[in-house]
């Protein structure tokens, strides 16, 4: 290459990759600066296995990026390997045709994205035409691949990614939304059929789609699991995907991919980032992000880093693995571990279930005047909280918790990702007889002064910090509260007498109520 121009681009201001507009909120493009940070991680990564090597100087290292979209990661990891490879192929072009056809391959998971990801690495929508920067290429998709995919379908869902067929089952003409990478029981038969060999690739990376509208609209699939368990399939030397954080602790039909991420002891660095428009600005996903990278020659523990509001805590070395949920935060697994010593009951043996007398959320066969034998039920609707009466011979589940004393606390709260947060709405205590919709969940007791003392508790920020320990989404599910320890229901709890009981350091107090703000007294 004579003329190195065309690599100028990498240096205009503005790059041309930070003013894209984002596909969705669940197919959002990666900040240039933040596929950098990814790319930081991983070749400190190669270098701890690697003796201290330069992965950006190994011109047999090659990449993968299974979910591209712009380009960004692949863009990136070209730029450094121009640079790293000067020495043993000083000619430009030479060094630019072997990365770009040896070295770089991607999967577009959209028609247009395909364009986009080959004009950010060949400066051309045609990898193979005249104001393409690589010279080796006879097609014009080089080695960025798209092509229509469609879907398996078992029913009225894809067997692979669970779309529903009334919504992705499309016209030619339309995307199918039907990712290559993921729709296949074996990916490395599929990479062979795009690419023409046997691949197997050193580093995958990438940011892959987050979900799928589901045909109600009201619960979205998530995806982004597929992809990961797809390129752990194929035992890259590495692997680094940023996805959505709400599988540490929850997320629909995630439970099995939860528990493969926490005992994986190849997991080698978990970068955390609880308030996401902090990595993608303008989006909102709701728990955050984030970024970890897998080498397949660690075996534990993994670097945990938290990232908040430009507070960076650790890294820290953790074991994933330790509970059935992952703590996000370090600082607060020493006090977790001190309570659950205690070996005490649950606060779960006194929490009805989800939808313990068996209506929904929009239930309404009630009414507002009061008849003789009635019982009062109390709803949410609109976030508006309210009661009215129902005949007790329509109460047909779980009739023997009519005649308790409940505490009713919200099932959903979420009042944004600053802190310090509420973590749950307020509680409301319900005399008996009574009984609810799935608007609420409730612990269910003998009078009311133990409805009394449970509330106290409950408004603690002791109470909410247990709680906040393993509800991440605006989800307060019965097994959010299994960290919560009983108490004697005959007094009236505070912070102070709680952080006497379970050793609360002066240090972990301030630590908590930076955290949790104070809840105002009960309804």
């Amino acid at each position: 290459m004579t003329n190195p121009a065309p690599f100028a681009m990498l240096k205009r201001n503005p790059d041309v990759l930070t003013c894209i507009a984002n596909l969705s909120n669940d197919e959002v493009f990666t900040p240039p600066e933040f596929a950098d940070k990814m790319l930081d991680t991983l070749a400190e990564g190669w270098a701890a296995a690697n003796g201290g090597a330069n992965l950006w100087a190994d011109s047999t290292a090659t990449f993968l990026d299974p979910c591209t979209k712009s380009g960004i990661f692949l863009r990136q990891i070209a730029k450094r390997l121009i640079d790293g490879l000067a020495d043993e192929i000083p000619e430009l072009q030479a060094r630019v045709d072997h990365i770009l056809t040896r070295q770089l391959f991607g999967i577009g998971i959209t028609r247009l994205t395909g364009l986009l990801a080959r004009r950010s690495l060949y400066c051309s929508k045609l990898a193979n035409g005249e104001h393409s920067v690589a010279q080796d290429f006879d097609d014009a998709d080089g080695n960025v691949w798209f092509q229509r995919t469609e879907h398996d379908w078992l029913g009225d869902k894809c067997h692979f990614c669970g779309a529903p067929r009334a919504i992705f089952d499309r016209a030619e003409g339309f995307e199918t939304h039907a990712y290559a990478f993921i729709h296949t029981d074996d990916p490395q038969a599929r990479l062979a059929e795009i690419f023409g060999d046997d691949m197997q690739f050193d580093v995958i990376i990438g940011n892959p789609p987050y979900q799928l509208a589901s045909d109600g609209g009201t619960r979205d699939v998530p995806i982004y699991q597929h992809f990961v368990e797809q390129a752990r399939k194929l035992q890259p030397r590495f692997l680094s995907m940023i996805i959505p954080s709400r599988w540490m602790t929850s997320g629909l039909g995630l439970s099995e991919f939860r528990n493969s991420m926490l005992s994986d002891t190849k997991l080698s660095a978990l970068i955390d980032y609880p308030i996401a428009s902090e990595v993608f600005p303008g989006v909102e996903i709701k728990a955050g992000v984030c970024y970890f990278l897998r080498d397949e020659s660690s075996n534990g523990p993994c670097r945990v880093t938290t990232i908040r509001s430009e507070q960076v805590f650790g890294p820290t070395d953790r074991n994933l693995g330790e509970y059935d949920v992952f703590v996000r935060d370090a600082r607060a697994v020493e006090i977790v571990r001190r309570v659950l010593a205690q070996q005490e009951p649950s606060v779960n043996a006194i929490l009805a279930k989800d939808k313990e007398f068996g209506w929904t959320s929009n239930f309404n066969d009630f009414h507002s005047d009061r008849r003789v034998g009635d019982v009062p039920i109390y709803y949410i609707r609109n976030t508006k909280r309210s009661s009215g009466y129902i005949e007790r011979d329509k109460i047909n589940k779980s009739a023997n918790l009519v005649d308790t004393w409940k505490v009713l606390v919200p099932k959903a709260y979420g009042a944004g990702e600053g802190v310090p947060h509420q973590i749950l709405g307020k509680p409301i205590i319900a005399p008996s007889p009574s009984v609810c919709t799935q608007s609420y969940l409730f612990f269910h007791l003998n009078s009311n002064v133990e409805a009394q003392s449970l509330a106290s508790y409950y408004s603690t920020r002791f109470f909410r910090f247990m709680v906040s320990t393993r509800k991440i989404t605006q989800d307060a599910t019965h097994s959010t509260y299994a960290w919560v320890p009983q108490q004697t229901w005959d007094r009236t709890w505070t912070d102070a007498a709680l952080y006497e009981k379970y050793g609360i350091t002066a240090a972990e107090q301030a630590y908590i109520e930076s955290m949790i703000r104070p809840m105002e007294a009960v309804d």
